[in-house]
């Protein structure tokens, strides 16, 4: 068993803490401002800093300091965007570092998006780099709140997603979540009550006392307790810590943290005339300078060059280009063209009609000789399997008129269906009606079946013998 050394106990002994067992369960610790909370980190840190990798999310830049005794390579997010933190993550366990997110410098909510793009780079390394990492959050209320505050909530949903992750699924990637709350009330329920040890230090309000009670399996009345620990104490309880609720002093730190605590100063005398002075020294303020006076602006270049080549095309006229008119032949021929090419079937509509267009062109044709609207119900009769005589008959255009009140995307597959039921042939299988569709999913080409019978355009009948279509105002049905 990989023990290390937490603090003394009520009776002098070791109060010591199962690493294994903590990469296994996770850890929570609760204290009130000033209960010893960031010290019990830093001891919890210096002693597995050389048996597992860390990753300390660190929001008051309280512990960069372990990078000068124990090699922390020092994240400063201001000047990273989420996606290279969201790669740092997943190259911080590739080459198994240890890491301090330095979130001191940036406002709350690039705080919520830096921690969140970070430990999702984490989450989603491959299995291939799932080491154990103990992954250490200071100030969790503020990235798994219960309730929403002065960020947006893209960033809230973004880190609240992160921490769930961390200590709901993160055991079987190998991330051990440790999470440090000033008030359990503020701390979103699903991500503390992942962890199994309990280190709950000295707390005030009622509420937080409860919640820390029934933690530990305590009585309401035991509760009251906790306002009676002293700075660094803290009641511990876990497979990794203790079977039974033990009080444990935590032990001396090397490093320190940058920010030092309150000191008293003696005030220096000086007379309240001399400190009127002091601050009621008027400032001075600078005398604005005088303004330039305006140039007019300088001419636009772009309308310069535009007004010459206006002037160049009134002087020498182009020739005019040599434009065929097309008969409806061509274009039938074209757009046919057009569908027998290789994969045309999945291709977008747009890609279609930029194919038609340059084989207008090639044959001297306008580019709009076929506008979109006419060329994509010309490109769905061609799918539908008719030739140029039958697609002028009175009979096709009645249901191009019924196809022209549906959605552009479902209406190839409507005139597939009244095609068929046209000429008294079997409904269309789940391919067909797909590459009408431009999918290659067969199950949702069926959905468009049922989409068309909601908009009543056609009677949807499943029989034993296979499905049977109908189309609504023509009397037209498959066999």
């Amino acid at each position: 068993m990989t023990s290390i050394i937490l603090g003394q106990g009520r009776d002098g002994s070791d109060t010591c803490i199962d690493l294994p067992e903590l990469l296994a369960t996770r850890l929570l610790v609760q204290g009130n401002s000033g209960s010893g909370k960031s010290h019990l980190l830093r001891r919890l840190l210096e002693q597995t800093a050389t048996l597992v990798q860390q990753v300390m999310i660190d929001p008051e830049g309280d512990f960069v300091t372990l990078a000068d005794h124990y090699g922390h390579l020092v994240i400063d997010v201001e000047d990273q965007s989420e996606a290279s933190l969201r790669a740092a993550g997943e190259r911080v366990r590739a080459h198994r570092a240890s890491v301090v997110l330095n979130l001191e410098q940036v406002e709350a909510e690039m705080q919520l998006r830096a921690a969140g793009a970070f430990l999702n780079g984490m989450f989603e390394a491959p299995r291939a780099h799932w080491y154990p990492v103990l992954v250490v959050v200071d100030e969790a209320q503020l990235f798994a709140p219960v309730a929403g505050g002065d960020t947006s909530d893209e960033a809230r949903r973004l880190s609240l997603g992160a921490m769930t992750n961390l200590m709901c699924r993160g055991r079987k990637r190998g991330l051990a979540g440790v999470i440090a709350t000033q008030r359990l009330a503020k701390l979103a329920k699903n991500v503390a009550a992942e962890a199994s040890n309990f280190l709950m230090g000295r707390t005030f309000l009622d509420i937080d006392m409860a919640r820390a009670a029934d933690l530990l399996g305590m009585e309401r009345r035991a509760a009251e307790s906790f306002r009676d620990l002293a700075r660094g104490q803290f009641m511990a309880l876990g497979p990794a810590l203790s079977r039974r609720p033990k009080l444990v002093t935590i032990g001396p730190v090397t490093t320190a943290s940058h920010a030092t605590g309150p000191v008293l100063l003696p005030l220096e005398p000086v007379s309240a005339e001399d400190l009127r002075d002091i601050i009621l020294e008027p400032v001075h303020e600078f005398t604005p300078r005088p303004r330039r006076e305006s140039r007019p602006p300088p001419p636009d270049l772009l309308a310069q060059l535009d007004a010459y080549g206006a002037e160049r095309e009134a002087e020498e006229p182009a020739p005019a280009a040599v434009v065929v008119e097309a008969d409806p032949d061509q274009l039938w021929s074209l757009v046919a063209e057009v569908v027998a090419g290789e994969g045309s079937d999945y291709k977008p509509l747009a890609t279609l009609y930029q194919d038609f267009q340059l084989r207008a062109r090639i044959q001297g044709l306008s580019r709009n000789v076929l506008e979109l609207g006419p060329f994509h119900r010309m490109l769905a009769t061609i799918r539908a399997g008719l030739d140029r005589a039958r697609a002028d008959s009175e009979d096709w255009k009645q249901a191009q008129a019924i196809a022209a009140t549906l959605p552009e995307d479902v209406q190839g597959v409507f005139l597939l269906l009244a095609r068929t039921a046209l000429d008294g042939e079997t409904c269309p299988g789940d391919e067909a009606l797909a590459r009408a569709y431009g999918t290659h999913s067969l199950g949702r080409a069926r959905r468009q079946l049922n989409y068309l019978e909601e908009r009543e355009v056609i009677v949807l009948q499943e029989t034993p013998l296979g499905r049977r279509v109908a189309i609504v105002g023509l009397g037209w049905q498959t066999v």
